[in-house]
């Protein structure tokens, strides 16, 4: 039974209230078709040279030179023939193991220095933080021929820690700069918390703090790893054999079957296979690279 009113009508519930309310309520615009259009466009203009990049790979022959959308004899010779190739394979290893100890370092050892930034009461740790990041503007064309020399010497020319090194230099920048602003959202109570249930500083940064970044840590890692596998400059600067060379440096040295021959097939079949695992990495992560991304850009 409803209930009553004085006046004997039923009285008005919270469903119908809430209806009621909700046809007061001004309808919200539905959104324009132009801005669909321009969606669209967008995403076209953005994926149309990679899909470039897959059809002059499915080319052989004298369709190389045709500039058809769709390939008019679809083959997977040039994909067949850089995985035959020992150099190209050789390199696609060095650049995995590049990017993943790169990766590793950066976001391990950059954790450790935001979070000091972050937490620790420290003198100009901003002018600190500053210099950090200048590191990262610097041209890497100006440090290649005085690594080079060094590398010579020391004997690191050639070698796969000869290519770490330096890739530090922005990726430990990228991960501090990620990490200081996510740090710096965490509350304090939850250390304080873990302290005195008795866990050491390292204990609680590691079960607490570290679980609680995960996002930070994922975007960190994630465009690390990117950056590390696509670098070419130093790549090329500091290696001269197939034992450390990696996979833009290799691709740039593919060769056709005559000396004025430019290798497009292979080279870009060689694209579209390197680009396969930053693609799934994007995809699998992206939310995390977008929580990352936006972290410490809005407080509250």
């Amino acid at each position: 039974m409803e209930a009553a009113t004085a006046t004997g009508r039923p009285r008005a519930t919270a469903r119908d209230e809430a209806t009621t309310t909700a046809k007061r309520l001004p309808k919200q615009p539905g959104t324009p078709w132009w801005v669909w259009l321009a969606v669209v466009a967008i995403v076209i203009f953005c994926l149309f040279p990679f899909y470039w990049l897959v059809n002059i790979s499915l080319k052989t022959g004298a369709d190389l030179s045709s500039a058809d959308l769709v390939p008019p004899h679809p083959s997977l010779d040039n994909y067949s023939s850089i995985l035959q190739n020992s150099d190209f394979t050789r390199a696609l290893g060095n650049s995995a193991i590049v990017a993943l100890v790169t990766t590793a370092l950066g976001v391990i050892v950059g954790s450790f220095a935001a979070y000091a930034l972050a937490r620790l009461k420290m003198k100009f740790k901003f002018i600190l933080l500053g210099v950090v990041l200048s590191i990262s503007t610097f041209p890497q064309i100006a440090i290649a021929a005085p690594l080079f020399r060094l590398w010579s010497d020391i004997g690191l020319y050639n070698t796969l820690i000869g290519l770490v090194i330096p890739y530090l230099t922005f990726a430990l920048p990228l991960s501090i700069y990620i990490l200081v602003s996510f740090f710096r959202e965490i509350p304090r109570d939850l250390e304080e918390a873990a302290l005195v249930d008795g866990a050491t500083n390292f204990q609680a940064f590691r079960k607490v703090i570290v679980p609680l970044a995960a996002p930070g840590l994922a975007t960190t890692a994630i465009l690390a790893f990117i950056a590390a596998w696509n670098e070419f400059l130093l790549a090329t600067t500091l290696t001269s054999s197939r034992a450390a060379r990696t996979v833009p440096v290799a691709i740039s040295q593919f060769t056709g079957s005559s000396q004025f021959e430019v290798p497009l097939g292979t080279q870009s079949a060689a694209s579209v296979l390197i680009s396969v695992p930053l693609i799934l990495l994007v995809l699998l992560f992206q939310k995390r690279i977008v929580a990352g991304l936006t972290a410490g850009a809005v407080k509250g």
